[in-house]
């Protein structure tokens, strides 16, 4: 079975929070990582790079992590993207 690369995108509007220990990002990553665990069977695998765009608005697509992530999937280096919600990726 050829394995499928799951990368993670992470969100949060604000930056109140993000200086704890553990935040909503990490909140969203575990989620996040626990449901490709899951789909282990189906082949998926988390990559280890984090993207993560802490104190950003989703109504910008101009976020550090979101142009990472969008190179590499144009670079063929990741299959899947899984969000905690939809509104994490994109607001209108």
């Amino acid at each position: 079975m050829t394995p499928v690369r799951c990368a993670i995108y992470t969100r949060k509007s604000s930056d109140e929070g993000l200086e704890q220990g553990f935040n909503s990002l990490d909140a969203q990553r575990e989620a996040c990582a626990a449901y490709i665990m899951s789909q282990a069977s189906e082949g998926w695998e988390l990559l280890p790079d984090h993207y993560d765009d802490g104190g950003i608005s989703g109504g910008t697509l101009q976020r550090p992590a979101l142009q990472q992530l969008l190179t590499d999937v144009a670079a063929g280096k990741v299959d899947i993207i899984v969000v905690y919600k939809v509104d994490r990726l994109t607001r209108s």
